[in-house]
């Protein structure tokens, strides 16, 4: 499971840093005009607090893969974390709107390549945290 924890928290680290396009990307300045200072404002500091906390964890994986796997507070880390990956995956199909993807291709792409990578970190942090 170590090696896997090293793989997945490369992939978070990657994700962490990926979220820097995401204001150019999404076109925030134009999407987000509207909003009044605080609402733009929370848009930025939760993305960055997310993308921190993905990186953290990140991190986490690469360094401490083996106090996760082989101690009871990594176990419960783990528990914590699939939790995170889990419910992350459950909004992916029941809070996003198919309408973001159905019928795009690029889009349906996106949403099923990250429906398995949300798949991925939820089977990895379960079987670490329930002993599979």
């Amino acid at each position: 499971m170590e090696l896997h924890l090293n793989i997945v928290g490369a992939m978070m680290v990657a994700l962490a840093l990926i979220h820097v396009i995401f204001p150019r990307y999404f076109q925030w300045k134009q999407a987000l005009a509207s909003l009044c200072l605080l609402d733009r404002q929370l848009m930025y500091v939760h993305t960055f607090f997310v993308a921190f906390m993905v990186l953290l964890m990140g991190v986490l994986c690469l360094s401490s893969g083996h106090d996760l796997v082989h101690t009871p507070l990594g176990h419960r880390v783990a528990a914590g974390m699939f939790l995170f990956w889990a419910v992350r995956l459950y909004f992916q199909f029941f809070v996003y709107s198919p309408l973001h993807w159905r019928g795009k291709t690029f889009e349906t792409v996106v949403h099923i390549f990250f429906s398995f990578i949300w798949l991925y970190f939820s089977f990895v942090f379960g079987a670490v945290a329930f002993g599979t």
